[in-house]
């Protein structure tokens, strides 16, 4: 009963009412940082509105639209100073001498032409993953912020909850020895997403590897500390109307080990747009996990992506007693937060701190 109330406390404190920073003008003496929005898109209420509400050091100032009727309506619904709109309602928008930081959730194939243009005009950028449609592209775009002294974040968000953070700390402790595996899938029941979604459009950097898969693939990066060293075998399932963009896809992957001379480590990525029902009737229900085999045991984590919601992580020793545990906040006194904030909420923290010289528990580099 305990769990399930406080599910909806969470629940309620971070999609619908954030509780109100208690400590604006009491935690710093630096004004707040100005967000402008590129595009007035779906994931922006969720991934930067409802966590700026909470964060005594964050203002949401302005947003632009290529329609500058739903600039306005989006600036007036989400409590944003300013709106630009038209032709040229991006590039007002970074003109703003006001602007610190731009978030850009913009189509996939939008990304790197209006983060290079952001970059230039000397703002922070925190960017929707993932940050290109190729790595030539991810390359330019770290190479320009780097250049210009700025901050460029691709916004895999989970990464800066403590679940995750958790599951990362019990791997590099040793505790079940040397990692010798890790899998991830991220996949979506049939329907999920519409044949009319941005997501199906090839020219918009459409596809499921380009949106859901990127979930996986980062997160085993992450977990292993590495990038791949080789790619086993990969086979993808075409969209019917368009074969350029996959509806889902497994891959096989191997990375170096984490001990001299070792086995290369093993991993599995699964992400699905589309998993087919149950019985040819019943909806399949998403599949959000990782999990990793190591010398002396196995450790899952349930619902890496949104952990705020629910999340479990099952630690099993070879030969002991499993046990589970949860990281709804850093108990160890390492970062700051609370129960309900969302990996979001954990992201602008971080996206803050790395603005100044306040300690963080992570950040995320190119090459992370």
């Amino acid at each position: 009963m305990l769990s399930i109330f406080g599910l909806f406390k969470r629940f309620y404190a971070a999609f619908i009412s954030p509780p109100l920073p208690h400590d604006v003008g009491h935690s710093t003496t630096s004004l707040p940082l100005k967000f402008g929005v590129l595009g007035a898109a779906a994931i922006a209420p969720l991934a930067l509105v409802l966590p700026a509400k909470s964060h005594p050091e964050v203002e949401l100032y302005a947003v632009a639209a290529r329609d500058i009727s739903r600039a306005k309506s989006f600036a007036k619904k989400h409590g944003f100073k300013k709106w630009y709109g038209g032709k040229d309602g991006y590039q007002e928008l970074l003109d703003d001498p006001a602007i610190d930081v731009v978030y850009n959730p913009l189509p996939n194939g939008l990304h790197y032409e209006w983060t290079m243009k952001a970059l230039a005009a000397g703002k922070h950028v925190l960017l929707e993953k993932p940050s290109g449609n190729t790595a030539e592209e991810t390359r330019r775009m770290f190479s320009l912020a780097d250049q210009k002294g700025l901050v460029l974040l691709e916004a895999f968000h989970y990464r800066f909850h403590p679940a995750i953070q958790r599951v990362r700390g019990i791997i590099d402790s040793g505790e079940l020895g040397a990692i010798k595996e890790v899998n991830a899938v991220l996949a979506f029941p049939k329907g999920f997403i519409g044949s009319d979604n941005i997501r199906m459009n090839y020219d918009l950097g459409g596809g499921a590897m380009m949106d859901c898969g990127c979930y996986p693939l980062s997160c085993v990066r992450y977990l292993t500390s590495n990038n791949p060293s080789a790619v086993m075998s990969a086979t993808a399932v075409r969209y019917p109307r368009d074969p350029r963009i996959d509806t889902g896809a497994t891959a096989k992957l191997t990375f170096a080990s984490s001990k001299p001379g070792g086995e290369p480590v093993r991993s599995t990525i699964r992400f699905d747009f589309s998993t087919p029902p149950r019985l040819g009737f019943i909806p399949s229900w998403p599949e959000v996990s990782v999990s990793a085999v190591c010398e002396r045991g196995t450790i899952e984590l349930f619902n890496f992506v949104m952990p705020v919601i629910y999340h479990s992580i099952t630690v099993t020793p070879d030969g002991g007693v499993p046990r589970t545990e949860k990281a709804y906040t850093f108990k160890d006194g390492s970062g700051k937060g609370e129960e309900w904030w969302t990996t979001y909420r954990y992201q602008l923290e971080a996206f803050k701190s790395g603005l100044g010289s306040r300690p963080q528990s992570t950040y995320v580099f190119p090459t992370a």
